[in-house]
């Protein structure tokens, strides 16, 4: 790798041992993927993975420790991904017991660190960072230093911005230094399609099911995706940017996917078209029987696959504003239809703090409230990572939580139907 004279001179110590150190390990991390030099990063604000004080990572705190002592710290404020224990979340005496007392026993003590390494505030802990009522969003073409699959996938997709697959720990040094190496998505031709995608579905697929197929099919490659416009329009408007949200995190955690192109809506495909596709692409067409496929696919890890759910988890990713405001119209017109006046299982609703803050400025706040429906801020992978949750039949909507967890994934349509009607279909 080619550094520029400021870079060598960290390398070498002129900033002292500790910022060497950071950047010695963002050179071998470029060195292990062939890139030739670093680029700045560009971004207001950064992005941390690493959000919950899981006590086996001490490691962690000590590296971070060390940070703040030799006032090495982030020249970027940072948001960081939701926090993991909510007490409002419905949990037994003994799983708040391994909550507090042995998972998450230092999450008190982590959050010090980060707000002394640059956390932008107390409301910055969600894996949607770019929601506008969060103020993290990154311009087009900026250089990030991110870890979140699924934000990462979001930024180089929705957004236009550049950032890899990074690990937790190289997104802060990567801050920190204020380099990253160039590879992969950061420059032009891996940011090229090596799939073509053709949905050819009768209706519009649901988002977290396509991201789960293509994620499956590609891997770690960039698909191109064409007649998904036909259901999604040609404008990035709410309901456009809050589908990709979910599909974009099905991709990324089913697969590995870093950033996709949907013809005639994501910003570089409206402009490059089809001059995004690399010579050879494979093609993957999505219909209904695939889409059928897929889903019956899903292993079903429960002790008793024919259990009744415990506890239902949406927003993982975080759930929008406009998401929260339309399930609410959605639970309240399902529980009508079947004459109950509450849910008929215990529901999580989850977004970021600062997007229920606004949500409970809205008349829509009471109204789901009086469903039964509780919102919370909590990460629901890091909740059913407790080994007493990870034993309770959870549904979800999301593959994310479906692949990472013992949760089992139903389509939105079959959620809203269990937690309001008590079957599986609409």
């Amino acid at each position: 790798m080619i550094l520029t004279q400021e870079q060598q001179a960290i390398l070498d110590g002129s900033k002292g041992e500790v910022l060497a150190k950071v950047m010695k390990t963002l050179v071998m991390y470029g060195d292990a993927f062939g890139a030739e030099r670093m680029v700045p990063v560009t971004s207001k604000y950064n992005h941390l993975v690493t959000s919950f004080g899981l006590k086996m990572m001490t490691p962690v705190f000590n590296l971070m420790q060390q940070l703040i002592d030799a006032g090495v710290v982030s020249s970027q404020q940072f948001s960081v991904d939701p926090r993991p224990v909510d007490p409002d979340v419905p949990a037994n005496f003994l799983q708040k017991l391994i909550f507090t007392k042995i998972m998450y026993a230092t999450q008190d003590f982590y959050e010090g660190q980060l707000q002394k390494l640059g956390l932008m505030d107390e409301d910055a802990f969600t894996c949607t960072c770019y929601m506008d009522e969060v103020g993290n969003k990154p311009e087009r073409g900026d250089v990030l230093s991110w870890a979140e699959s699924s934000a990462v996938v979001y930024a180089n997709s929705v957004l236009g911005a550049r950032c890899n697959r990074n690990s937790g720990i190289i997104d802060i040094m990567g801050s920190i230094a204020g380099f990253v190496p160039e590879f992969g998505l950061l420059t032009d031709e891996g940011r090229r399609a090596t799939w073509i995608v053709e949905i050819k579905t009768t209706k519009k697929p649901e988002a977290q099911l396509l991201g789960s197929a293509i994620g499956m099919k590609v891997m770690e490659a960039v698909p191109y995706i064409k007649g998904l416009d036909a259901w999604l329009g040609s404008e990035l408007d709410d309901a456009a940017c809050t589908y990709l949200k979910d599909f974009g995190a099905a991709t990324a955690s089913n697969g590995a996917v870093g950033l996709y192109h949907i013809e005639n809506l994501t910003p570089e495909a409206k402009e490059q078209g089809e001059a995004l596709i690399a010579e050879g692409a494979q093609v993957y067409v999505v219909d209904d029987a695939e889409l059928e496929r897929v889903y019956r696919s899903y292993p079903v890890i429960w002790k008793n696959p024919d259990a009744k759910p415990k506890l239902c988890f949406m927003g993982c990713p975080h759930m929008s504003l406009e998401q929260l405001k339309n399930w609410t119209d959605k639970v309240e017109t399902s529980l009508r239809e079947a004459g109950n006046k509450k849910v008929l299982i215990p529901t999580v609703f989850t977004a970021s703090p600062a997007v229920l803050k606004e949500f409970e400025k809205t008349e829509y706040a009471a109204r789901l409230k009086a469903t039964g429906v509780i919102t919370s801020y909590i990460c629901p992978l890091m909740y059913m990572n407790n080994p007493l949750c990870g034993k309770m039949p959870v549904i979800t909507s999301s593959n994310k939580l479906r692949t990472y967890t013992t949760a089992r994934y139903y389509t939105d349509d079959e959620i809203l139907a269990q937690i309001t009607k008590g079957g599986a279909k609409a």
